[in-house]
């Protein structure tokens, strides 16, 4: 079978908007409706008794495949969500600024955009020069454009509407040299990019599975490092704020349980890594990259 069949993709069309929302592989579909199958068969027992140990193996294969710790993992069902968790979290109120690209997701700009009407801080956005010359010409650019008054960072590890790769860890680097907060904004990360969380080391990570990555719909996760995640207010509240069991990580107890959803995504999250591993997805980018370019 080749690759091209290896995907339920409409076989008269050249599927190019992975971006967007990707497609997942035959036998990663098929791994995701066996768990909700087992889900249907026993659904109180599937998610009182069971979830929370595979949730915590899922994290495991997730957080080899991205470099961190297991408990600054949570899964989230999209990129908004994870960055709403992140944004209504933050800190920022009259007198503030949050500094971001030009480059960054329109829905996000509009979250931001929200949040600084009902609190009062400003948004600053810095103008990226294009071309891009090199990375240390970027961040001094981007930096530039701090002030006294600058409290967060957001940017993009892929930028959305155009693609560039920008220096996250040198910027996070810099900014919490000077006491700013970073939110990376890694949508395109996962699946597209090398991704190690302890190089690039930033405060806030959310990155979304269901695209480059190629899990089922709907799944994406938030990296908080660990001094910051009792700053981070739970997006929803249920039986993990102040649970009668809690467990090892107050971060995972408060986030990870959301009300009733289907977890199978998430769970499923080791064989969209174990697909990619076993097809060589580094070639298969190269290959599509040489494609895209002779286009």
């Amino acid at each position: 079978m080749s690759l091209r069949e290896e995907f339920l993709l409409d076989p008269e069309i050249a599927f190019l908007n992975h971006g967007f929302v990707g497609a997942t592989p035959r036998a990663v579909f098929e791994a995701n409706l066996a768990r909700q199958r087992e889900f249907e068969r026993q659904p109180v027992d599937f998610i009182s008794r069971f979830a929370t140990q595979r949730l915590a193996e899922a994290r495991a294969s997730l957080a080899a495949y991205v470099d961190a710790d297991a408990d600054d993992l949570v899964f989230t069902t999209n990129g908004t969500v994870g960055l709403n968790m992140v944004a209504r979290s933050l800190e920022l109120g009259p007198g503030d600024e949050l500094l971001m690209t030009d480059h960054e997701h329109g829905g996000i700009v509009r979250l931001f955009q929200f949040l600084a009407v009902r609190r009062g801080f400003t948004l600053v956005t810095h103008k990226v020069p294009l071309p891009v010359t090199t990375h240390a010409d970027f961040v001094e650019h981007l930096l530039s454009g701090v002030t006294d008054r600058t409290r967060a960072i957001l940017i993009s590890h892929m930028t959305a509407p155009s693609a560039l790769v920008l220096p996250v860890a040198e910027v996070c680097r810099r900014a919490r040299a000077l006491g700013i907060v970073t939110v990376v904004d890694g949508a395109h990360g996962p699946g597209q990019l090398p991704l190690s969380l302890r190089v690039i080391d930033p405060d806030f990570y959310v990155g979304i599975l269901h695209k480059w990555l190629c899990a089922p719909k709907t799944c994406a996760f938030l990296y908080v490092r660990r001094d910051r995640q009792e700053a981070l207010d739970p997006l929803v509240v249920s039986w993990g704020w102040r649970p009668d069991q809690p467990g090892a990580s107050r971060f995972i107890d408060e986030n990870e349980w959301q009300g009733s959803r289907d977890l199978s995504p998430f769970l499923t999250v080791p064989d969209a890594i174990a697909f990619q591993q076993a097809h060589d997805w580094g070639a298969v980018r190269a290959r599509c990259r040489d494609l895209a370019a002779s286009a």
